[in-house]
Parts: structure tokens; sequence; C-alpha cells
């Protein structure tokens, strides 16, 4: 039999994903794949990094949500693994499946990875070491996604960061940002930027009509210091899956930038906490080959 693997998080979500462990081997197995589960805990990327690299499989499959998909794709794209990511989306925002137009269901998540269907996605590298597949962010709200609770995101799931976001509000502050692209440089006091891989963050749709996940640039989002009333009614157009088109929001494209502030400002990885600025930011086109519908 041809072996594949399934990394998943057990605390993604609303954890359910661990009871389902024994469907989603037998599915595979019907059809000719012995599928190795791995669960994901602190301290196992060692362990996991030694069996993809003394094991041969077909695929690489992950169940959470984007940070879990951030992790295993790492391994592939670090390791030069020649196989494609499947993705089961069990997290509690799941953009980069979204932005795929991969089901929530879980057999049709199964049945899309069984059709061997897939496309080359970009992907983003800061500082020459880490990938990510969806956001890179910093600024206000954005540490929202790794510091709510998740008990929390277990209860009340997206919602969750709408609370634990209107509870930091008050404390709105900002930052001189200098944004350094290919052929532009932009220094403003703001109050957030987020670099995106395709429409979709935050587990909000279509945030730029425009963007392609597969055309190697990088899409870039300043949100401007601003009235309090102003940043509402850009956040509000965010929810209302309107255009984000304000003189609050400067939008860039490029291939690679530089960004710098003014105080340390640790930013948002694909929902995790990742490096602090400055970060050094490049895309590789088509970088990652995943399965589809």
């Amino acid at each position: 039999m041809e072996k594949a693997i399934l990394v998943y998080n057990p605390l993604s979500g609303d954890r359910s994903i661990a009871n389902r462990i024994d469907h989603i081997i037998g599915r595979f197995q019907k059809e000719g794949i012995l599928l190795q589960p791995f669960r994901i805990t602190e301290n196992e990327s060692n362990n996991l990094k030694s069996v993809l690299k003394q094991n041969k499989y077909k695929y690489i499959i992950a169940s959470g949500g984007d940070g879990t998909l951030n992790y295993a794709s790492n391994f592939i794209l670090k390791l030069g693994l020649s196989v494609p990511l499947g993705v089961i989306p069990s997290g509690t925002c799941n953009d980069f499946a979204s932005m795929l137009n991969i089901s929530s269901d879980l057999d049709e998540n199964i049945d899309t990875i069984l059709a061997g269907k897939t496309v080359k996605v970009d992907v983003g590298l800061i500082n020459n070491k880490d990938y990510f597949l969806s956001s890179c962010a910093g600024g206000v709200f954005v540490d929202v996604s790794y510091s709510t609770n998740n008990d929390l995101k277990k209860n009340f799931g997206p919602f969750a960061y709408y609370l634990k976001a209107l509870g930091e509000v008050a404390n709105l502050k900002s930052v001189r940002l200098k944004v350094e692209t290919d052929n532009t440089v932009i220094e403003e006091e703001a109050f957030m930027f987020v670099i995106i891989n395709g429409k979709h963050v935050g587990g909000f749709d279509n945030i730029l009509k425009n963007a392609d996940y597969s055309d190697g640039m990088m899409d870039i989002i300043v949100v401007k210091c601003c009235k309090h009333i102003n940043l509402a009614s850009i956040f509000f157009k965010v929810l209302s899956n309107e255009s984000i088109n304000s003189k609050h929001v400067i939008t860039l494209k490029a291939k690679s930038c530089e960004i710098t502030a003014d105080r340390e400002l640790v930013l948002s990885v694909d929902g995790e906490k990742g490096p602090s600025l400055p970060v050094k930011v490049e895309f590789i086109r088509q970088a990652l080959d995943v399965f589809v519908p």
C-alpha cells in the first residue's frame, strides 16, 4: 500500500477532529492508502522532521487551522519534499482553505484529496527563514488570533476574535511604519499592516477583489492612523464584504518588501505569533502543490 501522513491539531476549532480520525483512516484505507496519523503537540518539530525524512509519503495532509497548515507546509518546503498538501480545515478561521474554495465538510475534503487535482500556490518567505501561506500582519488587533483563549474560540468560533478585539479598542496605539517595496517607499503613522496571499484574511472573504494566490505578488494593506469612527467604517466595509477603498487605507502589490517601525511590533503569521519587526518578506511563485476541488 502507498503511504500518506495526517498531521493534525487536536485542539483546533471545536476539537472534533480527534474523534473522526478512525473515519478518516478508513476512507483512505479503502482506496489503498495507509494513512499514518501524527498528533501535533508542543516540542514535536524534531520528531515530525525525522518521520518525514525517513518515510516516503504520497502526500501530506494537514488538519487544523491556518497555523497547522503553516506548520506542515514549512516542513514540505524546508525539506524540499515533492509532495502535495491535502487540507482538512478544522480551525476557528480557515483563510487558506477559503482562498482555495476547499469545503468545510470532512468527507468532501477527503474526496478532494482522493480525486488528485492540485494547483500550485504562492508562498511568502520571512527573513529567508520561515514560510507563510495566507497572511503576515502587524499592528492593532493582529494578535487577536493567537492571544484569544482556546476555550473562547471553541465555544464562540470566529466571534471570539471580535469579542477580544472589542476589548482592545480603547487602547489603540499607532506606529511609525516604513514599507519599502521593489519600487516604492511609504512612511506612515499607521494602525496596522497586512500582507495577504489571495483574497482571504481573518475569516473575511474577498478583502481585495483582484488578489491572486499564484501570480508571485503579495498584496500589502496599510491602515493609516485615523479617528476611531473612520477605523470602524473600514472594518464595517470588511464585515459587509465591500471594497476597502478609503483615503485611510494604502494598498500595494510587490514581489518583496522590507518593513520597519519606530517601536517593537510582534507579527501574526498565518494566525500564529511570529517574529518582531524589522522583517524582509518575499513571495515565491507557485512553490507549493495543494489538493483542490
